[in-house]
């Protein structure tokens, strides 16, 4: 037994050798866990919860300090863990702000800090400093959305304006089905506490500040605007500003379909290849002086003016979650220029992720990021390999292509799960797409941006803008031609939520791990894949209001309702991976008799007061119902009552039920403390 023991940690010793210089990448994985495991619990963290994860931690020193040398990083692993949980529980309560806690109809005032478009092309408005009608200061959301319909879509906003409206106002909803997004989670961590929509004229209480960076945001959006009209102006403002108010929703859906609509986001993308450009201009500017390239280290006075000109960007931009995710990004990677490391490697890509968790731990289970990641930590472990084993991409003038087709190729397949996962589709010919736009945004949109905000202030910023245009003009007919393919979109139902951390477990030793054994990182990708093969959808679906319902039929979800809840519906048939819309997925829904469901009982949704109050119903029927119903029926009655209690429901074809209260637990985001009353 001893001599077992002793090969096993022998055994262990050798592998941890073959691992050292490798290791280091592992450090933002072992952190997310942490962060993760915050996320995944159904309970907020109590004094018992601590005490766990702060012996955890003690385990993780200990093993660390007096450990053997096979042994520590497992103690590293332990500390970090408990790291990313005690950051994430700093992060949450650090940000805490009053949630509206019911319904609210009435004036509303605030300053406009953003403007964007609802996924009904409605244009809406964030609101900071807000006030309600009799309500004390101390219990008012930090900050409210409302959207703009009926009169009050012809306002023109312009933010800084303190405006006053009347409006409707609800706490941020829950998931609309169990394991669904939880709208609640994002709008805690982004200091939303109440959304809503007013149909009447807005005033405006008082014009926006002309000072500071904001106007100088607003102006350039106009400029660009006014040189490159139509929806070229639009996505050229998006880009350079991250003004996306003016961009029309086919466009959107075009550059969607075709998996293009990241070219919009400020994103490392953009950050990168303004920092590049500036990066390559400054220093092909030292090296045609030659007394000055022999004496100056331009590579450091490059990524000086580089990290100043992505400094700018960001806070041009808007500064947003996003946008500061690139930064960091772009800095770290030029910072490691400074210190006379190589810039692109897998090292930097750790670095960069660790800061981004450590300033906001909520990223983790955002898209952006990981699909940002994915894509950075593929990209250069694969020409990291290609690299050190001295691979070519085919002849010298060949090189270029070949390495924008491996780049695609390579961001294509590291984030295709991730967007399949949380956002349901397939674009079947992002890769061409990609192919053919990206280069442009990299060679010619981006460079002549960066131009013409060099020669803005002198007035001749057209003569940047015109080839910036025509890079647009190719990148828009690109999204709508591709879009307009057969079968340009395909659907995916949504996966376990198992599924994405083995991805991301096997895509990562695949990458980080060293030696022959890193082929075993297939093994968690072939089981995710077979889980989300075996993924079972709800038979039937009931929105946490009562006014929505869904039952899986062979033609595919059935809805109660054409119109109406339509958040709701949209979220039922994207995760069901069906090509239905609402319309259509009510014309599957009988009409004037119940829905007979495969057990053999009649499913009936009644809608309103006035049915429900006078409800008639036999024993063999089950009826929902989003009022208060009759004290005495013969039916089973799901009413607004029950589903208060329980949220969202899902029932699956073998009798199990699930409740979207029961999955999220009490959480903050979920907990009244803080609420209006």
């Amino acid at each position: 037994m001893q001599e077992q023991v002793r090969r096993g940690m022998e055994t262990m010793r050798m592998v941890w050798l073959i691992q050292r210089g490798h290791l280091f990448g592992w450090v933002p994985v072992a952190l997310a866990c942490g962060i993760g495991l915050y996320f995944g619990l159904r309970f907020e963290p109590g004094i018992k919860t601590f005490v766990v994860v702060a012996m955890l931690q003690a385990l993780g020193l200990l093993l660390v300090r007096r450990a053997r040398e096979e042994v520590q990083p497992l103690g590293w692993a332990l500390l970090l863990v408990a790291i990313g949980f005690f950051l994430s529980v700093a992060r949450a309560h650090t940000i805490a702000a009053p949630v509206l806690g019911e319904r609210y109809y009435g004036s509303v005032q605030g300053t406009i800090v953003g403007v964007d478009r609802s996924a009904s092309d409605a244009l809406r408005l964030t609101l900071a400093d807000v006030v309600l009608a009799n309500r004390p200061e101390m219990l008012v959301p930090a900050r409210v959305r409302i959207s703009l319909h009926g009169d009050a879509g012809s306002f023109h906003p312009v933010p800084g304006q303190i405006i006053l409206a009347t409006a409707q106002l609800s706490p941020p909803g829950g998931p609309s089905e169990p394991r669904g997004f939880d709208f609640r989670r994002h709008s805690w961590f982004q200091g939303l506490g109440a959304v809503g929509y007013t149909r009447v004229p807005i005033m405006v209480w008082r014009d926006a500040d002309r000072s500071g960076l904001l106007t100088l945001r607003l102006n350039l959006a106009a400029r660009i605007r006014a040189h490159l009209p139509g929806e070229t102006g639009a996505v050229a403002a998006a880009v350079a500003t991250g003004d996306r108010s003016a961009l029309a929703e086919p466009t959107l859906i075009a550059l969607r379909v075709s998996n293009l609509a990241h070219l919009l986001a400020i994103s490392g993308l953009h950050m990168g290849l303004v920092a590049g450009f500036v990066f390559a201009a400054v220093r092909f500017g030292i090296a045609c002086v030659p007394w000055a390239a022999l004496r100056w280290p331009s590579r450091k006075i490059a990524a000086g003016f580089a990290l100043v000109a992505a400094f700018f960007y960001l806070l041009l931009s808007g500064n947003s979650v996003a946008t500061e995710r690139a930064f960091v990004m772009t800095a770290v990677f030029l910072g490691a220029i400074f210190f006379d490391r190589r810039a692109l490697s897998l090292r930097s890509v750790a670095l960069a992720a660790l800061a981004v968790l450590a300033l906001r731990p909520e990223a983790l289970v955002s898209p952006g990021f990981q699909m940002s990641f994915a894509a950075t930590t593929a990209l250069v472990g694969v020409f990291a390999t290609i690299r050190d084993r001295e691979w070519t991409l085919g002849p010298q003038w060949l090189r270029p292509v070949s390495t924008v087709v491996v780049s695609s190729l390579v961001a294509g397949l590291a984030t295709a799960p991730f967007a399949a996962a949380h956002f349901n589709q397939i674009s079947h010919y992002g890769f061409i797409a990609n192919l053919l736009a990206v280069p442009v945004m990299g060679a010619i949109v981006m460079p002549a941006a960066v131009l013409a905000g060099v020669l803005m202030p002198i007035g001749l910023e057209a003569l940047a803008l015109y080839p910036m245009g025509l890079g647009l003009d190719w990148i828009l007919s690109v999204a709508h031609v591709t879009a307009a393919w057969p079968e340009a979109r395909g659907t995916i139902l949504s996966p376990p939520g198992v599924v994405l951390p083995l991805v991301a477990l096997g895509g990562l030793f695949l990458i980080l791990w060293s030696g022959r054994t890193r082929i075993f990182g297939v093994v968690p990708l072939l089981a995710a894949l077979t889980l989300w093969s075996l993924a079972e959808r709800p038979l039937i679906l009931i929105a946490e209001d009562g006014g929505l319902v869904g039952v899986m039929t062979e033609h595919g979800r059935a809805l109660s309702r054409a119109k109406g809840a339509g958040f709701a519906a949209q979220v039922w048939l994207e995760n069901d991976g069906s090509p239905n819309d609402q319309s259509s997925a009510a014309a599957l829904w009988p009409i004037d008799t119940p829905m007979l469901l495969p057990s053999g009982v009649a499913l009936r949704h009644v809608t309103g007061k006035r049915r429900t109050e006078g409800l008639e119903c036999e024993a063999s029927e089950w009826v929902i119902t989003n009022a208060r119903p009759p004290m005495r029926v013969a039916c089973k009655i799901t009413s607004l009552a029950d589903l208060s209690k329980s949220g969202a429901l899902a029932i699956y074809s073998d009798g199990r039920q699930e409740t979207t209260n029961a999955h999220v637990g009490s959480r903050l985001w979920t907990q009244n403390a803080l609420q209006i009353e």
